[in-house]
């Protein structure tokens, strides 16, 4: 979704407010009870500029969730980079480490993506977590055909089943970060630095030992 020209020639400060507002809005109450009467007061403008600008309230919606995903698309493809030359297993490390704290330098976003998995009336809703799935399995896939480039593989692995198996996990343990019924008594949620890192080298490995000779 790409805002009305006139939103991108607003000042920086002027459109980071709005965003800020809005995302904060939408994480706290949802899509359906978003108030767009409570975005426009705190950010201090006209109500009638959301809509110039986005045009109405999924519009705004899907924009901001649009900036939420690219901030997550850039942070793994710096991950990936930096680990190029790294084994398999430090790679997935490193990317789960890199969620655990994208989830806390922005816990409105986190909250944006939670409160999209639950919330059904969210415009596009499919859509947009299907993007989000088939994202991070094209970042997985790559890092496993490296990894098959490079021997680090079994034989006869099948990537599909393998990006699918760590997708899911890895998103199931960032979720128990911020979710206590997600955390199914592994101590995830809340744990200090030292044993969230143990956790995350015994989930790796746990998955490694499916694809590695």
């Amino acid at each position: 979704m790409q805002p009305n020209p006139t939103f991108l020639n607003l000042p920086e400060e002027k459109k980071r407010r709005i965003e800020g507002a809005a995302a904060d809005e939408f994480s706290d109450n949802g899509y359906r009870s978003a108030s767009i009467n409570a975005i426009v007061s705190k950010v201090g403008i006209a109500k009638g500029s959301i809509f110039q600008y986005f045009g109405d309230k999924k519009g705004l919606f899907l924009f901001i969730f649009g900036q939420s995903v690219e901030k997550v698309k850039a942070y793994l493809k710096e991950v990936r980079d930096a680990t190029a030359d790294a084994p398999l297993s430090i790679r997935l490390e490193e990317t789960l480490k890199a969620g655990v704290d994208f989830t806390r330098k922005h816990p409105v976003i986190y909250r944006l993506y939670v409160r999209t998995l639950a919330e059904k009336e969210i415009p596009f809703r499919s859509e947009i977590l299907t993007s989000i799935r088939r994202y991070s399995l094209e970042y997985l896939g790559s890092l496993l055909e490296t990894a098959r480039d490079k021997g680090e593989l079994r034989d006869g692995v099948n990537l599909e089943a393998a990006c699918f198996i760590i997708d899911a996990s890895m998103d199931r343990f960032l979720q128990a970060l911020t979710l206590p019924h997600m955390d199914g008594g592994l101590g995830i949620h809340n744990a200090d630095e030292d044993e969230l890192n143990r956790r995350i080298k015994a989930l790796c490995n746990s998955l490694l030992s499916g694809v590695t000779p």
